[in-house]
């Protein structure tokens, strides 16, 4: 085990599989005592035992992300058990992949819910605490998309865009009372939710095959390159980095 977060406590949201179990798992590795929130029980239970199987500290804590109730009795959960939460990873999110005339008002609206209001809430519940003890660490998970438009992805790049501001706007409010607030932007990721999105734009005639992949970012991402970004961006190494957004994206979104 690392201590790159020895003696902290660390949230992440969607923490059970993935870029969130991966961050879950790197977290906890470094000696943060880690909280795997999400909407799947039994996933973040297992992955929860898994960091405890490993020689680590983690409790399961489930709740709906878009949904304040649920997510204020989630946080008291998490403050009851650990006493604070030090590290905020905000990573639940989903995604749509079809034309834009398609999108229904319902996607829209769950979309929306689920990728931005979801850091509104979590954010909203886990600051309090932070700004009582003059420090606090939030990293929030935009993306590739939120500068690079992609076909059929319209309400998906939509909410990363807000995802991009969101992070830059709460590190300028709450600089100078000791928070830091920063943005992951991965590329084309290898996990469940990443693979589906090749899939879904495939069948839709966009070009994401192997061949497309390597030119724009080389190969494609592995999920535990994203959290390494996040860690590094929670840990104290980035005691001065506020307000940035780091891409994990191979030059995609250098050319």
């Amino acid at each position: 085990m690392g201590e790159r977060l020895k003696g902290k406590v660390a949230l992440v949201s969607g923490g059970a599989t993935g870029v969130g179990g991966a961050a879950s798992t790197l977290f906890a590795a470094e000696g943060a005592c880690v909280a795997v929130l999400d909407i799947n029980a039994e996933a973040a239970e297992a992955t929860a035992q898994a960091i405890r199987n490993a020689g680590g500290d983690a409790l399961a804590v489930v709740a709906d992300v878009s949904q304040a109730a649920l997510v204020d009795a989630a946080v008291g959960q998490v403050l009851q058990h650990y006493g604070r939460i030090d590290v905020l990873f905000n990573h639940a999110g989903s995604i749509v992949v079809k034309p834009f005339l398609e999108t229904t008002e319902e996607e829209w609206d769950r979309l929306m819910a689920v990728n931005v209001k979801s850091m509104y809430l979590v954010t909203r519940a886990v600051l309090p605490g932070m700004l009582a003890r003059g420090k606090g660490a939030i990293v929030c998970t935009s993306s590739i998309s939120a500068v690079a438009g992609t076909p059929m992805e319209v309400l998906y790049d939509t909410t990363k865009g807000a995802c991009h501001m969101f992070a830059r706007a709460i590190a300028v409010e709450y600089r100078d009372r000791g928070i830091r607030c920063n943005a992951v932007c991965p590329g084309f990721i290898r996990t469940p939710h990443g693979l589906r999105e090749v899939d879904a734009l495939q069948k839709l005639g966009v070009d994401v095959s192997e061949a497309a992949l390597a030119v724009a970012q080389g190969r494609i991402c592995e999920p535990e390159e994203v959290a390494a970004a996040a860690l590094f961006l929670v840990s104290d190494e980035a005691s001065f980095v506020n307000g940035t957004h780091l891409f994990v994206d191979n030059g995609f979104t250098a050319v």
